[in-house]
Order: C-alpha cells, then structure tokens, then sequence
C-alpha cells in the first residue's frame, strides 16, 4: 500500500497565522505600557489577566462597568483605509457612559476580531485606543486579538471595549436632585460620534449620488472621510474637574448616544420631570446640515439618531450654572446653556 505523501493541514493554511498574531503583542506593547501607572501590577504586558490595586484613600468605594463598540462607523474606517481612529471612539463610548454617574475610569479592556491580523493596521487601531485611555485618565490593561478566517471579510474587523470605574458611594450622581428650574448645559461634540452610521452611510455613501471619501465634501476644508471619522469626544477630564470644584453642583449628566438629546436625557431625571431644549442655544456642526439635507431626512428623526452637536449633557443647580460653565470652559470645553429642567415629563425642542 502507498504512502499517503499528503502535506498534513497547518494553522497557517487553515487562515490563522501565529507568527503575525505575535508581531501585533510586540508592535502594541509600547502603546499599552504607555498608559500604565503605579496601579497596574505585574510589570509585564502579554499576562493572561491585567492587575490593578484600587489604592487606598476610599471610604465606601462602588465600580461601575461599561462597555460598548464603535458600530458600522468600522465601515468608513474600512473603505478609508484610516484605523487610528476609531481605537479613540472604542474609549469614549465606554468612559463617557461610566461618567455619566460621576466616575473616574480606572482601567480599559478591548476585544477585536478580524479574519486576517494585519499587523500594520491593529498597531493602527491600539495605538487609538492607548490615546483614548490617556485622555481619560486610565490604563490599557489588556485585550484580546481575535484572529477568524471565513467570518469575517478581507480587511474588516470588529471592536468591543470594556471600562471600569470607581467612586464614592455618597457623590454617586443619580439625578435624584433634579428639579424643576434646574439648568441644561450642553457640551459639544466633535461631530457624529458613533452612532447612527447605519444612517450617514445611507444618506452619504451609497447610492449613485454618493459622495467620494477621499474628497472634500461640498462646503468642508477636510476630506469626508477625515469629518466623519473625527473621534467621539472624551469629557471625563474637565466634567470630573467640574464636579471636583463644585460639590453638589451637578444634578444629572447624560451621554448623547444613539436616541439623541430626545431619548437619553429623560434616562436621567425623576419620574414627572421634562426639558425644554432650545435649538438656537447652540451651533449644530455642518456635517449634520449635510446628512439632512442629502437623506432627506425628517428634524425629528435627525433629533433621535444624531446628538446634533451636543455630546455631553449636565444637569446642574440654576445659580451655579455659570460658574459650572466657566470651569468646563477653562478645561477646554465648549459648552452652551441649551435649557431648563420643567414640570412636564418629556424633552421638547424648539
């Protein structure tokens, strides 16, 4: 009987190569290490598990968890070839959420799969991610490279994050100090952030009218690619500064995410309690003028998908609220007194 001279099966043939998966620990471990402090224990990047000792200094400590992904924005992040981004957008939309009740972000954990590691373009993207984490005060512990052939296409990936934060159980702020006459400040955003892509794609990209990535669009400076993959903005420095110097000033915050100022502000107040939102308090950024315009598409449900130029929203004591506002200002926050706090259950815009 012949031998059967067959090459036996390899994981690199089968589509998962370990050489390059290793090439990624190596390229990424100076942006890892980058933004450990004392807190991270174990001395060496690549463990099967991060470490990180809270510290002393707490008296009634509660963490809070977040985590989230950057949603079909990847697809522009795609077809533009530009991955340094979305790593920075990964962060905010998890720390932005642990913000929301006033912690600070002590560590960041990341999950990206693709069907083929690209070395050059996963450095790309935690190399993102390792300046979100700077900006918001907290370590890159680890993550996880997920390398799958046939489930993914040819240079697409996917991303997840996960945040933990800490803070005093008596300064959590959980809108129960919400009154009627209380004051909204609205924090701009960078632009679309990371929700409703689903919907820029639509309106922008597809279609025989689809406007070019690589090209300014019309009105912009910038190519649209560059405007739309603007990374989400990072409040949590200057808002935890706010807080800091205010005690008891901040009612409520929400996190402008998917259901606009519409959908996220009434998360956070007590039951019976509404805004008034004024549309003319602030200055909504051009690239949602153009979505609208290019979709078609309805105010009111530009209202529920988009944050129309406010990222960040503060509840806050009416007397204080200048004061709130100059803090933020001097942190390096554009911020608009957008409304106030009414008897009526709901948010309306005018």
């Amino acid at each position: 009987m012949a031998a059967d001279k067959r090459e036996g099966l390899t994981y690199r043939g089968a589509g998962v190569d370990i050489d390059a998966g290793n090439e990624v620990v190596d390229r990424i471990k100076q942006h890892v290490i980058g933004t450990h402090g004392p807190e991270v224990l174990g001395g060496s990047h690549g463990g099967f598990g991060g470490m990180f000792a809270l510290g002393a200094g707490y008296r009634d400590p509660v963490l809070i968890g977040a985590t989230d992904g950057v949603g079909t924005k990847l697809k522009v992040a795609f077809a533009a070839g530009i991955h340094d981004t979305v790593g920075i957008d990964l962060v905010a939309m998890c720390v932005n959420d642990i913000l929301v009740p006033g912690a600070r972000p002590l560590f960041f954990l990341d999950y990206l799969a693709t069907g083929a590691v690209d070395p050059g373009a996963i450095e790309g993207i935690v190399r993102g991610i390792a300046e979100g984490c700077k900006q918001a005060g907290c370590a890159l512990l680890g993550g996880e490279t997920a390398e799958m052939p046939g489930f993914y296409r040819p240079k697409e990936y996917d991303l997840a994050g996960f945040s933990v934060g800490v803070l005093e159980r008596d300064q959590v702020i959980d809108g129960s100090a919400v009154g009627a006459g209380d004051t909204v400040l609205g924090l701009a955003s960078s632009g679309v952030h990371s929700n409703g892509f689903s919907l820029v794609r639509a309106a922008l990209l597809e279609g025989d009218d689809s406007l070019p990535l690589d090209a300014p669009a019309p009105g912009f400076e910038k190519t649209l690619a560059e405007v739309l993959l603007t990374p989400t903005r990072i409040y949590v420095k200057p808002v935890l500064a706010a807080i800091e110097a205010h005690p008891g000033g901040v009612h409520a915050m929400a996190h402008i995410t998917g259901g606009g100022l519409v959908e996220n502000i009434p998360r956070v107040l007590p039951e019976g309690l509404g805004v008034r939102i004024h549309r003319s308090a602030w200055t909504r950024p051009p690239i949602f003028s153009l979505i609208e315009e290019r979709g078609r598409i309805a105010i009111a449900e530009m209202d529920r998908v988009f944050n129309q130029g406010v990222g960040l929203v503060m509840i806050v004591e009416s007397a204080r609220a200048d004061e709130i506002s100059q803090t933020l200002t001097a942190a390096g926050e554009t911020v608009f007194t957008i409304g106030e706090v009414t008897g009526a259950p709901g948010v309306e815009i005018d």
